[in-house]
């Protein structure tokens, strides 16, 4: 599972699948990467997916990130004029190992921008 903040306020529908297609594009180029869970927040992404251990997720991260930055700012020239000075997407991200808490994570991923705001979900992970 990993997840990013989006440098700006709100990441726009249109944007968003966008970016969902293009990522399942990346994997079309990467059949190793499985995606199996993708959604968006208004300033962030996640992902659930499967990564083999021949990648470093660092590496994957990286990756994705910068291919699709340059793909939206490619496909949407405001963006260009958007993020003169700094990247499309934080500097950081988070990433955890999906074990037993598997179906959590995919519940959580799936509410993103629905039923989860101004909710403490945190019990849901212990």
């Amino acid at each position: 599972v990993w997840g990013t903040k989006y440098r700006r306020k709100i990441l726009k529908h249109y944007v968003r699948s966008e970016l969902i297609k293009f990522l399942y594009e990346v994997q079309r180029q990467y059949p190793d990467l499985y995606f199996d869970n993708i959604n968006t927040g208004d300033d962030h992404v996640h992902i659930l997916m499967e990564i083999p251990p021949k990648y470093a997720v660092s590496e994957v991260v990286q990756k994705l990130k910068g291919h699709s930055a340059f793909y939206l700012r490619k496909r949407f020239k405001f963006m260009k004029e958007l993020y003169r000075r700094g990247g499309v997407w934080s500097d950081g991200y988070f990433v955890s190992s999906v074990g037993l808490n598997e179906d959590q994570i995919r519940k959580y991923i799936d509410r993103q921008n629905k039923d989860d705001r101004g909710r403490d979900i945190t019990a849901e992970f212990s």
